[in-house]
């Protein structure tokens, strides 16, 4: 099979999954006119709220940006705040389409806008990868230790939180150990006869190496852990405003945040596009079970919330990859 018939049935599986728990999660709104109802629900929205949430984000992907430069640095590399803020949304626009895509979509637009080394980039994409998963296991800790039961109350209801005969468990975790050892085998022989590949993972594993070596090298590490910090703050404030934007579900408390982002959080952390179809499925479970939000009220606040971060992206992202191709453009006009 060649690679591009293996992309083409991964991202149609990956698609199909995608509209079925879409479909799935709309038979939660009553009546038959769906769409009606959700645009209902976006005109009964405060929206000087979503306002905020969108003037939040965007701050939040800054910072990020900021962050981003922060790390090439040490290796010798400054580029420009607005080109990785750019490369940043371009990354993003292109993860809603691609899963995991953007990581490498982003550094390619650097290099086109500052000719940053993308081996370089790339490790340092990485490497923040890795912290910010640090920073959202902290964050679900402190979820998990204020609404811990509820939270686990909610986990129990799903398929993966059931309880089974200790026997199945560990079948289970025999079979992905083997699963894993087979991929793993695999995995060595494609490398031993490719040396493209090789080559390719070779050059990326040096450079993530650049990038972790990039932190410890950092002139100011208190600052770049302050901006990681405040880019979380920012997320959540994000699921704050939102909240707030909706009738149903203004009068939530603090804690009920906090559940909804760790839920939120693992289900964008699905390998679909954008966490499309899983965080329909899992985030109105929770608003139901968690705070007897009505189903449909549930269904239509997270198609609305989604939809709307979704758009923020969208746009940012567009707006970027037309600057990006303007810049392009004209130091290639430039320079002949």
């Amino acid at each position: 099979m060649s690679s591009r018939l293996k992309a083409l049935v991964q991202y149609t599986v990956i698609f199909a999954i995608t509209f079925l728990l879409i479909w799935f999660s709309l038979r939660g709104l009553q009546g038959e006119n769906k769409l009606d109802y959700l645009k209902h629900t976006w005109n009964s929205a405060h929206k000087g709220w979503l306002l905020a949430m969108a003037g939040i984000s965007i701050l939040s992907h800054l910072l990020r940006a900021e962050r981003w430069r922060m790390l090439m640095a040490p290796a010798g590399h400054h580029p420009k705040l607005s080109h990785s803020f750019f490369s940043l949304m371009v990354g993003y626009l292109v993860n809603l389409v691609i899963p995991r895509g953007g990581e490498l979509s982003r550094c390619y637009n650097l290099y086109k806008l500052d000719k940053t080394p993308v081996d370089m980039s790339f490790g340092t994409v990485v490497v923040e990868r890795i912290i910010d998963m640090l920073c959202l296991l902290v964050l679900i800790g402190i979820s998990f230790a204020v609404e811990s039961e509820k939270l686990f109350s909610f986990i129990n209801t799903l398929p993966i939180g059931t309880s089974s005969a200790n026997s199945s468990r560990i079948n289970l975790l025999l079979y992905i150990g083997i699963g894993c050892i087979v991929l793993a085998l695999v995995l060595f022989l494609y490398l031993r006869q490719n040396q493209k590949v090789r080559g390719f993972i070779s050059k990326t594993w040096k450079g993530f190496k650049q990038g972790l070596s990039s932190v410890f090298q950092l002139k100011n590490k208190s600052l770049f852990l302050t901006y990681s910090v405040l880019i979380w703050v920012l997320y959540f404030l994000t699921s704050y405003t939102v909240l707030k934007a909706f009738p149903s579900t203004s009068e939530l408390g603090f804690g009920a945040v906090l559940s909804l982002f760790a839920i939120g959080s693992i289900a964008m952390a699905a390998p679909l596009p954008g966490g499309t179809g899983s965080y329909h499925v899992l985030v109105p479970q929770g608003l139901v079970f968690l705070y007897s939000i009505p189903q449909t009220e549930a269904v239509a606040f997270t198609f609305i919330f989604h939809g709307w971060q979704t758009a923020i992206m969208i746009l940012c992202g567009a707006i970027s990859l037309l600057i990006t191709s303007y810049i392009v453009r004209k130091k290639d006009t430039s320079s002949t």
